[in-house]
């Protein structure tokens, strides 16, 4: 295994090509660090769909 110039220090870093290691750190192009998590996507609302109003033929 070759030293990676990316390692953050212990020795253990298996960095991918996306510049993630094994331990969760990611290379920012300056140093290994834990990234903050991605906000998470919006939860869909309950009425997705476009709903029509109950017909009120014959109430008039």
């Amino acid at each position: 295994m070759s030293d990676d110039p990316r390692c953050c220090g212990t020795g253990t870093c298996i960095i991918n090509a996306e510049g993630l290691c094994w331990c969760g750190q990611r290379w920012d192009g300056e140093k290994m660090c834990f990234m903050s998590e991605p906000a998470p996507a919006p939860a869909p609302t309950q009425n997705a769909e476009p709903t029509n109003p109950p017909s009120r033929a014959g109430q008039d």
